[in-house]
């Protein structure tokens, strides 16, 4: 099934009777070649490169819940390339010119918006810091542009400039940056990993990994046991619980994000907007309402509801910046579970049980980084060589302690990534 303007005007007019389901409701076959635990943005991201790109399609996604019920439809939906330590900067960035094609790649409107980010700088030492990341981003060949006050002040009037707590001085922009629908970019590679024959299986939850002689055999699950040749680990905030199934310890802990949005309001807010002092960060929906967030609620839980005084911090910061969202009214808040990393950088690698592959420790990073996460998985687990754009996600440097990427410059305690 395609869309097209004329389709969706003819459903329209008739009553939206003729739309096809988009993806087949599979039931699990007794082998695969491939099995991927975890059925959100990245592993449904990885099935379709699979098959897209690698011509593997006897695939099978396993989800405890429904498609894209975990963190990929509990986010902010920013979109950038704005990273500063080699690793993540060339990472990031195949990720953004893979957002750029998605819909097109997908034939599925997920939504892309490049409205910009502009991240706001408040002393000197800030200013400084957001020049380095703006250099590195341009040596990259992604794009970064310094903004005075007066030239900060044109694009968002709506700010408080002159708040003596945390004044204003400038800002850093990158126009490519956006949001994206994040519901319809799950909808979007599940539909196309279906049609090209991966198995979407919903309600089945794996229960344990099957090894022998330190390879992977398949999976156990609620729906039965399920042989493989190659098994991926791919479940966000519950990375540390599946790995513990084959016997592994992950230098990952599990944090909350709380994230909130209001009632629908007129258009008032162009760009995604980072408060550099507070951790808060603000754009506006489809839809009109405003949706905002803050930082991690600081305690390891696997609710995916967040704390009283976290909501509390992040309504203090979002009225330091801008006292006009004192008047909109906060519909729902709701709280996604991180894989916080030791170094705050994501894992994309082999483990040490042959057939058995791991992609973790997204923290912050995980939507923006959806496609090339997805690609980059699929051809690691195709070819067994990691792709030049992830090359540096090794598992061993946390036991080796060589080429850790501390990209939030906070050493190696999860919590304050």
């Amino acid at each position: 099934m395609r869309f097209s303007g004329l389709r969706v005007l003819k459903e329209g007019l008739t009553g939206n009777r003729g739309w096809e389901a988009h993806w087949r409701d599979a039931t699990p076959k007794e082998a695969y070649d491939v099995v991927i635990i975890g059925g959100g943005g990245h592993g449904l991201a990885t099935a379709y490169y699979l098959a897209r790109e690698h011509g593997i399609t006897n695939v099978a996604v396993l989800e405890k819940g429904y498609l894209g019920g975990g963190n990929i439809g509990r986010n902010t939906t920013i979109v950038r390339a704005n990273y500063t330590l080699p690793g993540n900067s060339e990472f990031y960035s195949h990720s953004l010119k893979l957002w750029e094609g998605l819909e097109e790649e997908l034939n599925y409107n997920v939504m892309h918006s490049q409205r910009g980010q502009i991240l706001l700088f408040h002393n000197d030492g800030q200013r400084d810091a957001l020049i380095r990341k703006g250099n590195a981003m341009r040596n990259q060949g992604d794009d970064a542009e310094l903004l005075s006050l007066p030239k900060l002040k044109r694009i968002l009037p709506y700010l408080d400039y002159e708040q003596t707590r945390f004044p204003i001085h400038g800002g850093l922009l990158q126009r490519r940056a956006g949001t994206a629908r994040h519901d319809a970019v799950a909808w979007g590679y599940a539909r196309g990993a279906s049609e090209r024959g991966v198995d979407l299986i919903q309600n089945c939850e794996v229960t344990g990994i099957d090894i022998e002689g330190g390879v992977v055999k398949g999976v156990q699950t609620t729906r039965g046991a399920i042989r493989a040749k190659k098994v991926a680990m791919i479940v966000a905030g519950r990375s540390s619980q599946v790995a513990a199934m084959a016997g592994m310890r992950l230098p990952i802990e599990s944090h909350v994000l709380q994230a909130f949005v209001t009632e629908g309001l007129k258009p008032c807010i162009d760009h995604v907007v980072s408060f550099g002092m507070g951790l808060f960060y603000i754009s506006q929906s489809d839809k009109g309402g405003l949706v905002f967030g803050g930082e991690i609620d600081m305690y390891a839980s696997y609710a995916a509801r967040g704390n009283l005084p976290t909501a509390e911090h992040v309504m203090d910061s979002a009225m330091t910046l801008m006292p006009m969202i004192g008047k909109a009214k906060v519909l729902r808040s709701w709280g996604g579970i991180m894989d916080m990393s030791a170094d705050g950088s994501p894992i994309i690698d082999r483990t040490h049980i042959d057939g058995l592959y791991l992609n973790a420790g997204w923290c912050y990073g995980g939507f923006k980084a959806a496609p090339a996460s997805g690609h980059c998985m699929a051809h690691l687990m195709a070819t067994d060589r990691p792709h030049e754009a992830a090359a540096k996600f090794r598992l061993d440097r946390f036991r080796t302690g060589r080429g850790l990427m501390d990209e939030e410059a906070t050493g190696a305690q999860h919590n304050l990534h």
